[in-house]
C-alpha cells in the first residue's frame, strides 16, 4: 500500500474541494472525530458515524472555508495507519490520524488541531 500517494491524493482532492474524490478514502463506515463536528452540529465527543454524515459534513466544511487550502507537511506511517500532518490556510496546523484497511481506506479518523496563527 502506497501510504504517501494516498496522503497526496487526499491533500489534492480538498485542494480541488472534489467531495466525491474526498469521500473515496473513506470506508462507508468511517468514524470520524473532530472538533469541527462539535462546533457545527453540537456534538460533544465530536463523533460522526458513517460516510454519508461525513459527506455532509465535509460539504458544510468547504461552504464555510471558501479559501480552503492544505499544504502539505509530512506523512507519518504505522502498523495500521497514517497520520498527515499539513498546514491550513489560516496558517494552523492539522494532524489527521487515520485507521486504514487493506485497501488503503479510512475505518477510523481523528483529527487534531494546532492554533492559527
Amino acid at each position: 500500500m502506497d501510504t504517501q500517494a494516498i496522503a497526496l491524493d487526499w491533500i489534492d482532492a480538498w485542494n480541488k474541494r472534489d467531495i466525491d474524490r474526498i469521500m473515496t478514502h473513506y470506508t462507508d463506515d468511517v468514524v470520524f472525530y473532530s472538533l469541527t463536528v462539535t462546533k457545527r452540529w453540537g456534538i460533544a465527543d465530536g463523533k460522526i458515524i458513517g460516510k454519508e454524515k461525513l459527506r455532509a459534513h465535509f460539504l458544510k466544511g468547504l461552504e464555510l472555508a471558501p479559501n480552503l487550502y492544505f499544504e502539505f507537511v509530512d506523512m507519518l506511517s504505522g502498523t495500521d495507519g497514517i497520520t498527515i500532518i499539513y498546514k491550513r490556510e489560516t496558517g494552523a496546523l492539522v494532524a489527521d490520524v487515520a485507521v486504514l484497511d487493506e485497501n488503503g481506506k479510512a475505518t477510523l479518523v481523528k483529527a487534531y488541531y494546532g492554533q492559527a496563527k
